[in-house]
């Protein structure tokens, strides 16, 4: 009877070990097997900007992320913060600096004090028109202006439509340089802008934007400058009739990178974000056109006087002081952009 139990209790033994190592093979071909199959979390990059979600320019961003998601097969995510949620532009570069912002779509003014060699693209009728201005950015000369940004431990990756500034004014049809003049023009606070208004033959009147329909309203100043859906959304159009598209600034939009998150990316990576950037361009530039064809026909509608420069060689001529004053620190890229 003793024999008897201890066999019994043996093979329960055996069975038991039987059963726990089949359990832990299983265990194990399961983890194997789920562990194969898991995909690693993607990284969740932050991009700024500062117009809200129905802007050209956010709907680019929104395309770039998109972009960027299928070129990495889901390895990087792209979250874009639209409205100033970052802070504003100039504090946004400076994040991006640091690393604690990733990505971020800023105007190429305010770049220029990051990458004094940006300050170019500020010059007036620097380039002929909108085909060459696009020639050039997306150009060698427009790669080799972005690769300026390294230096500030930033990464240029693409050049996005901002439009071009254009004179409107209360008084009378401009359809040349003097029939600026002696009119008021509000500028922007910017030497370069200033001295441009008074080789036009006008008189510079800086002041706040917020401050510009009264005063064109009142009769403080007569014109003021800006691209056709500021003119619009602004309601200048109201009282401001007379538009010329002269196109005397083309500074555009740029997106950015942090040289932190440049160098942790693969060379593999670093060609899909640069793609993928390029490409939604196409999708930024066509929401800025229809933007500036809804803006046009709605202030013809109200009336408003629009005048097209075809040649700006006489406007160019005009402000030639500035390039004398001013281009000096710019001779190379005026150079290469003028022979494009």
């Amino acid at each position: 009877m003793k024999r008897k139990t201890l066999s019994m209790l043996s093979l329960s033994a055996v069975l038991a070990g039987s059963v726990f190592l089949a359990g832990c093979g299983n265990s194990e071909s399961s983890s194997g097997e789920s562990g194969g199959s898991e995909k690693a979390e993607p990284v969740v990059l932050k991009l700024a900007e500062n117009q809200p979600d129905d802007y050209p320019t956010t709907i680019g961003d929104k395309e770039f992320a998109k972009l960027v998601e299928e070129k990495t097969d889901g390895r990087y995510k792209i979250e874009v913060y639209s409205g100033g949620q970052l802070g504003d532009e100039k504090s946004v570069i400076e994040q991006v600096q640091l690393g604690t912002i990733d990505l971020a779509r800023v105007n190429g003014s305010p770049l220029a004090e990051f990458s004094k060699d940006l300050g170019v693209l500020s010059m007036p009728y620097l380039f002929k028109d909108e085909t060459h201005q696009w020639d050039v950015l997306n150009g060698e000369t427009g790669e080799e202006l972005l690769a300026t940004l390294e230096s500030a431990s930033l990464v240029g990756l693409t050049y996005y439509d901002s439009g071009d500034r254009s004179f409107y004014n209360t008084k009378r049809k401009v359809e040349k340089p003097e029939d600026l003049k002696g009119l008021k023009i509000r500028v922007q606070e910017s030497a370069l802008f200033i001295d441009m208004i008074e080789a036009l033959g006008a008189s510079p009147t800086p002041m706040a934007y917020g401050e510009v329909y009264s005063a064109l309203q009142t009769g403080v100043i007569d014109g003021a400058e800006n691209n056709f859906p500021s003119y619009y959304s602004s309601n200048h159009f109201e009282v401001a009739k007379h538009f010329t598209l002269d196109g005397h600034s083309r500074v555009p939009e740029v997106v950015i990178g942090s040289k932190k998150l440049w160098d942790s990316l693969s060379d593999e990576d670093k060609k899909a974000f640069k793609e993928a950037a390029r490409e939604s361009q196409d999708v930024q530039r066509e929401a800025w056109k229809e933007l500036v064809e809804k803006s046009k026909q709605e202030v013809e509608a109200a009336g408003s006087e629009i005048v097209e420069i075809t040649d700006v060689a006489p406007w160019r001529e005009a402000v030639q002081p500035l390039y004398d004053k001013y281009g000096k620190d710019y001779s190379q890229w005026i150079e290469k952009i003028e022979n494009q």
